[in-house]
């Protein structure tokens, strides 16, 4: 490709993301306290209106014991719809891949594991970062299952916006920590004297 072409297609590109951004700010913003236009179930307001309830509502959610039901209309009230669940790890070949879900496939593959095996999942600790609307939480976390006592200790990278009314949930990135990949001091819980 010559560098004419080049410099004309970067040109282009130019001039379409300016467009755009100008038709943007001449439209005016919907008014719905939905931050995207897709029906979602209405939440508790005790889970939604802190960072602290939405979090502890997520945790809450998929924890029960064996046979119990989730609440999954309560965990899909926590999140804009489409919003992300990505689970990252290492195979055993020692790639690394990522898990792209939205709740609703998160619900299908993990949900029936849940309640056949009874799972609690808590938090252990918490790092939290916050720019106007959004928030990134660094969660380390502690699941333990009933049948056969796995535990899972991780981190939870968990994005979240608030409208004005609400908090959501935007995505959720986790990796469980490895025998060769322990959870760094920093995202441990402090020391008590």
């Amino acid at each position: 490709m010559t560098h004419t072409k080049v410099r004309t297609i970067a040109l282009a590109a130019g001039l379409l993301l300016a467009t755009s951004g100008r038709l943007n700010a001449q439209t005016p913003a919907p008014q719905a306290t939905n931050p995207v236009a897709t029906p979602v179930p209405a939440a508790n307001p005790a889970d939604v209106q802190s960072v602290d309830a939405i979090i502890a509502a997520l945790y809450d959610v998929i924890s029960g014991p064996v046979g119990q039901k989730r609440d999954w209309n309560r965990m899909r009230s926590l999140f804009i719809p489409h919003a992300r669940m990505m689970p990252a790890g290492q195979r055993p070949n020692g790639s690394v891949a990522i898990r792209l879900m939205e709740v609703n496939d998160y619900i299908a593959t993990s949900g029936p594991y849940l309640e056949t095996n009874g799972f609690r999942e808590r938090e252990l600790a918490r790092k939290t970062d916050q720019f106007g609307h959004i928030v990134h939480v660094w969660s380390t976390y502690e699941g333990r299952t009933e049948t056969d006592s796995t535990v899972l200790r991780g981190i939870n990278s968990i994005q979240l916006m608030n409208d004005g009314t609400r908090w959501w949930v935007v995505a959720i990135y986790w990796e469980h920590e490895r025998p060769d990949m322990p959870l760094p001091p920093q995202y441990l819980p402090a020391a008590r004297p």
